[in-house]
């Protein structure tokens, strides 16, 4: 997921929001502000209201960040590379670099972000708690309702049903179980498509029962719930029939590049008017790559600024995106394309050969199924390019 504003660094970790939580946030502060603090803790003026709201939903971001970030560090513990921790509307992603190695690793990892979580709960019902006997009665409201929506945060984040970390933890005491990933991450799939089914019908249920909008969270989280998983299941299909081959051999090739030091305008009449894709790799003056720039990017720039606004400004840095060796097999949807560019760039070292897209998966998830297992020999699926 792409990050709108960044944050800074935790662990040599990027940090940042995608802007819908900005609006989350609004729509918390609006809601402590005018219903909830003067609902339950009367006297106060307006002003002091959302004073504390505003304090109030800082804090609750805090703790969505405290939760992932406890995946982040429960993964770099195991060895695992994380790319970036995004807050975004439903809460937060963690995007790690890589698959857990055993079961017991990816239960810890999936079982970290809902005990910082529960933790947050206690933390702030103990202070709570020792506000009431200082009479503070707004400052108790507050802290209640922090512990409050942290230990609903942690026991909706249980629920078994992937993309959710109860989904993760199911996946892998199956894992443990059957000793197939690959199963039980499927049972865990079809479980959080079942699971998002049923949240947004009890959520319809409630809007049309009591004629409010009280249910629409519930079917906006069943919907992303559903949606994810079946996204998660068809991305377990692709390696599943494509495991195991080597990127370079799914790639599509040569990679049409960039240069950090080209102009959007000669970029554009070189590269982009011949080539039109969603975004190209962008290398240095040695061959490196640098990243990658999207075509949304470049037509942001101001015609009489594409002559002198160049590539460097606008590319989206190694970190934060998809990359993979030539010689590296799919062994999970970790490796697939994935993100808003839909693209992981192939490199031989640290220079591009290629890029693979959803197209070319789907060119040879085809391939796959015409019968026999796809043959893994070397150049066996060598000449597949991508879906027009």
């Amino acid at each position: 997921m792409r990050q709108s504003i960044r944050l800074g660094t935790m662990h040599g970790v990027p940090v940042g929001l995608h802007w819908s939580t900005v609006v989350i946030l609004f729509l918390l502060t609006q809601g402590l502000a005018a219903g909830l603090l003067p609902g339950a803790a009367g006297g106060y003026t307006t002003a002091a209201y959302w004073l504390a709201a505003t304090g109030l939903a800082g804090l609750f971001l805090i703790t969505l960040l405290a939760h992932e970030y406890a995946h982040a560090r429960t993964a770099q513990h195991y060895g695992i590379r994380v790319r970036s921790i995004t807050l975004w509307l439903l809460g937060g992603v963690s995007e790690l670099d890589g698959d857990p190695p055993h079961p017991h690793v990816e239960l810890a990892i999936a079982l970290a972000g809902p005990a910082a979580s529960l933790a947050s709960a206690g933390f702030f019902l103990l202070a709570a708690g020792s506000a009431g006997l200082l009479s503070a009665g707004l400052l108790q409201v507050g802290l209640s309702w922090l512990a409050v929506v942290n230990l609903a945060l942690a026991v909706f984040n249980l629920l078994p049903g992937a993309p959710l970390d109860g989904g993760r933890a199911l996946a892998a005491i199956l894992w443990r179980v059957r000793g197939d990933r690959a199963a039980a991450r499927q049972a865990a799939a079809r479980t959080g498509v079942a699971l998002g089914v049923v949240l947004a019908g009890a959520g319809l249920v409630l809007a049309l029962a009591t004629g409010t909008f009280d249910g629409l969270w519930l079917v906006l989280l069943g919907w992303y719930l559903a949606g994810a998983a079946r996204a998660e299941a068809t991305a377990l299909q692709f390696t599943g029939a494509l495991g195991g081959i080597p990127a370079g051999r799914l790639m599509s090739s040569p990679a049409v590049c960039g240069y950090t030091g080209q102009t959007v305008a000669t970029f554009a009449a070189a590269v982009a008017a011949v080539h039109p894709h969603r975004c190209y790799p962008v290398v240095d003056i040695d061959g490196n790559l640098a990243g990658l720039v999207t075509i949304a990017a470049l037509a942001g720039v101001p015609p009489q600024l594409r002559a002198q606004t160049r590539l460097t400004e606008l590319v989206v840095p190694v970190s934060r995106i998809a990359v993979a060796q030539r010689e590296t097999p799919l062994r999970g949807p970790s490796a697939l394309p994935a993100g808003p560019m839909r693209m992981t760039v192939v490199v031989d070292g640290r220079r591009p050969c290629g890029v693979l897209t959803a197209g070319d998966l789907s060119r040879a998830l085809a391939v796959a199924t015409l019968g026999e297992a796809p043959d893994r020999s070397p150049g066996a699926l060598g000449d597949l390019q991508p879906l027009p």
